[in-house]
């Protein structure tokens, strides 16, 4: 809490918002400052609001975006397409891409460093002066604090690297070559490591507050009229849009952003009484994409966690336990089409849906392992029968062998983390951690926890298995044990 105009920031921005033409904001109402709760600023309710009531508008002119901003008129030749083909919205792979016009995500991160060199002079100031300067997401961690997460697999996917290849790809070499664009005049230029840091930044407000804007144009879809749209999950065109962002969200929400022709509209989804929050919903995000997108981890969201396990793990168990000679083994393996195999797959519950109120009324429970995971391992023992049709003689042994290499490679999964459940669920109940490390303790434990359910449940599959198995014929894993 070291910033002392964080109140007045706050009230300049509203007063701002406000006079916008075909804003509202509700009377009951207020933005309130919420670093306490380690949230930033928020938006709480302070009388009681009925269900189905509008709680503030923001005016389409009032976004931040390739169609408000004056950056694509002043340099049309950089922004002559969208590239509205890069469907994730986020830095390419492989950072490498140095031509053709910039993507939505490029795109926005130009025209937010344009709009904050202006200065006072950007039309949009009073919103960029409550946007943060610091972050929470897992970009901006010391690889001393990433290392908190253990074996974590969201730390794969935090893409710093890439996101450096992209900027320097795609952002720099625009601003560098339409300078007397970008600053305004008499202004001092920035080096390319502050405008690497700015890029960085406005690229983490972009991740944790942008939306995906639904196309005027584009006819609703009747079918899904009940499904929840998400930010940043389509290949529309993205915008900052001021006071929506100010809003946090959960899991369980209790408002919603709708887009209309001319205006965006919050709305309460169910009656909201004095002193709660407005929450909005970023979708079924596990606590470790939530932390690597928006820089927070909640309960709620635990029922959403996911892990991944790799097919090289799943390789070196299934090896193991068929106990093939190399040649054999060989073979088998060489028979898989290396373009339809799959690198890592999602282990997850079936986490429910909220429903038409924002809340959610059935338990998280994990009931399925990943069928792209089964049927690539039938893929390779099919291949293994094909070669050494004793090893696998029928249906029910290859059940029992696929079962045994998921049961082992899910322990071997969670043996990568250094630490036990036990261990970190005492840090977090006794609260002996705070700040990032406890954030990283929620990720790695609750991703501990979703390990050890699937391997319970493929225990209980392997036990049946094994049982119908055990009055046909001998189980495999005896068998094994006595050849």
């Amino acid at each position: 809490m070291s910033d002392p105009t964080f109140a007045s920031k706050s009230a300049t921005f509203l007063e701002w918002f406000k006079t916008r033409p075909g804003a509202s904001f509700h009377p009951s109402i207020e933005i309130q400052d919420l670093r306490g709760k380690g949230a930033g600023r928020g938006i709480v309710a302070t009388a009681d609001i009925p269900e189905d009531t509008v709680l503030f508008t923001i005016p389409r002119t009032a976004i931040i975006s390739t169609q408000t901003s004056d950056l694509p008129k002043r340099i049309p030749q950089v922004f002559e397409t969208t590239g509205l083909e890069d469907a994730d919205n986020e830095a390419d792979e492989d950072g490498s891409e140095t031509s053709g016009p910039p993507d939505n995500w490029a795109s926005l991160i130009l025209i937010m460093i344009y709009e904050y060199l202006q200065g006072d002079n950007s039309r949009w100031k009073p919103y960029l002066d409550v946007l943060p300067d610091q972050f929470e997401t897992l970009m901006w961690w010391s690889d001393h604090e990433l290392a908190e997460l253990q074996a974590s697999s969201i730390v794969p996917k935090i893409g710093k690297d890439e996101a450096d290849g992209m900027f320097r790809a795609k952002v720099l070499p625009v601003i560098e070559e339409h300078a007397h664009v970008f600053y305004p005049e008499g202004s001092e230029k920035l080096s390319e490591d502050q405008l690497m840091t700015l890029a960085h930044r406005m690229g983490s407000t972009i991740m944790a507050y942008a939306f995906d804007l639904e196309n005027d144009d584009e006819e609703a879809d009747p079918e899904n009229d009940d499904e929840w749209v998400v930010d940043k999950e389509g290949i529309l065109m993205m915008g900052m849009v001021p006071m929506a962002d100010i809003l946090n969200a959960d899991a369980e929400f209790n408002a919603h952003v709708n887009h209309g022709e001319d205006s965006l509209t919050v709305t309460t989804l169910r009656p909201i009484r004095a002193g709660d929050e407005i929450l909005n919903y970023y979708g079924p995000l596990g606590n470790g994409e939530l932390l690597r997108r928006y820089g927070y981890v909640t309960d709620r969201h635990a029922r959403h966690d996911v892990t991944e396990i790799s097919w090289d793990l799943i390789l070196s168990v299934l090896k193991e336990t068929l106990i093939l000679d190399e040649e054999t083994w060989g073979k088998a393996v060489n028979e898989l089409d290396l373009e339809e195999i799959e690198d890592a797959f999602v282990i997850e519950r079936d986490s429910g849906e909220p429903d038409a109120h924002g809340e959610i009324h059935t338990e998280a429970a994990f009931k399925e392992l990943p069928s792209d995971l089964i049927e690539q391992i039938h893929t390779l023992l099919k291949a293994v029968r094909k070669i050494s049709p004793a090893t696998i003689p029928d249906k029910a042994m290859r059940d029992e062998i696929t079962l045994l290499a998921v049961h082992r490679a899910l322990e071997l999964r969670l043996g990568q983390y250094p630490t036990s459940q036990a261990y970190d669920l005492d840090l977090l109940s006794g609260n002996k951690v705070s700040g990032r490390q406890q954030k990283a303790v929620v990720v790695r434990w609750g991703e501990k926890v979703l390990l050890q359910e699937a391997i319970d449940f493929a225990q209980e599959k392997l036990l049946k298995v094994q049982s119908k198995a055990g009055q046909e014929s001998e189980p495999y894993a005896k068998r094994q044990r006595t050849r």
